[in-house]
This record gives structure tokens, C-alpha cells and sequence, in this order.
């Protein structure tokens, strides 16, 4: 075998190592995504052998519900799981329960939406799953791409933290679309949106 073709098999080969470790660490990224409550989402809370105790309650603009006997719990921002054991530590510090055994179950999800705007070919607010999440790239792709004139290195994306402080990250969406691995940073190459997300795609400077 010559020289190049041999080099050019080694690059081939390689290139698809890291298209398959990418892919596999998207999917275990996206396997390892565990949802959060959030404002507005109508959920119900059950206690065993309480039926009593069963409310179904939506989340208000506090992340709070009000529950029979413990009154009001913060609930938004968390996980089920964290939900449930919070609700059970209530009514067992408050002594209404010694061993209660709470469920946390979604009757109804509030809208999850990310936003896309500048040099996008379909701008505009796009649903997330309530279950799952979109990376950044997937977003951009079923919102037709960036532009040609759309600088796709700087992409930015801001959220509002559960602090209400704002936090600004700036992705390199081409490198992620071209295969290659951008900064190197594993947040950049698999970044899973989250609801409330704005992402900003800036003009090219020509």
C-alpha cells in the first residue's frame, strides 16, 4: 500500500472515532438528563395510605405549592425525587407523619421553550421535550441552519439561573456541525438547552 493512501485510511479511521465517541457522548448525556419542575407545571402529591394528603397542585410564580397540613413547599427547580423527599422531610419534622411515603407525579407540563433569534433561517421560539432536552446543535438544525452571513464560531446563549442572575455562554456551532470538537470543552461540544435558554446567532463582519 502507497504512502498516501495509507495516511488518508489513518485519517479516515480516526474521524470516525471521534464522530462515534461525540454520539455516544450525546446520547449518554442525554441519558443522564433528569427534568426539573417548573413554573407552572400542575403535578400530583400522593401520600401512601393518606388519601387525605393527596393534592394536585400547579407550581406558582414562587416554585411554590400548598400542601394540606404543611402548608407551602418549594418545589420548582427541583426533581421529583428531590420533591418527594423534601415533602416527606415536612411532614415528618412537623410531626403530622413518621414515615410518610410521598409521590411526585406531572398531571400537566408547563410550556418548555428555548428561543432563537439573529442570522437563522426559521427564528422564533421552539418546544423542548418535557423528558428530554435538545443540544444546541439540534436546535439549529431543525430552525433551517444558519444563514450565509451568520457568524455560527459565536454563538450565544444566555439563561437565567435559578438566582435570577444571567449567564452568557458562547458556543462554536460550526466546528460542533463539521465534526470537529471546538474548544474541546465537553459543556461545548454536547451543550443541552434548557428551557428559558435565548440563543443568538450574530452576522459575520465581512
Amino acid at each position: 500500500m502507497k504512502l498516501l493512501p495509507r495516511l488518508l485510511l489513518l485519517v479516515l479511521l480516526g474521524a470516525v472515532r471521534v464522530f462515534g465517541a461525540e454520539a455516544d457522548a450525546i446520547a449518554d448525556a442525554k441519558k443522564a438528563y433528569i427534568p426539573k419542575l417548573l413554573l407552572g407545571d400542575r403535578i400530583r402529591v400522593a401520600v401512601y395510605q393518606e388519601d387525605d394528603l393527596t393534592a394536585v397542585v400547579r407550581i406558582d410564580a414562587r416554585g411554590q405549592i400548598n400542601l394540606p397540613l404543611i402548608g407551602a413547599v418549594t418545589v420548582g427547580e427541583l426533581t421529583r425525587v428531590e420533591a418527594q423527599n423534601l415533602i416527606q422531610a415536612a411532614y415528618r419534622e412537623g410531626r403530622f407523619l413518621r414515615s410518610p411515603q410521598v409521590t411526585v407525579s406531572i398531571e400537566e407540563y408547563a410550556p418548555r421553550e428555548v428561543s432563537i433569534q439573529g442570522q437563522i433561517r426559521n427564528p422564533g421560539r421552539w418546544q423542548l421535550p418535557p423528558e428530554s432536552t435538545f443540544t444546541l446543535v439540534e436546535l439549529v438544525t431543525k430552525a433551517g441552519g444558519i444563514t450565509d452571513i451568520g457568524k455560527g464560531s459565536a454563538v450565544s446563549i444566555t439563561r437565567i439561573l435559578p438566582d435570577g442572575t444571567k449567564k452568557v455562554f458562547v458556543i462554536d456551532v460550526d466546528s460542533m456541525i463539521k465534526g470537529k470538537r471546538g474548544s474541546g470543552k465537553t459543556e461545548d461540544n454536547i451543550f443541552l438547552l434548557q428551557p428559558g435558554d435565548i440563543v443568538y446567532i450574530p452576522e459575520r463582519l465581512i
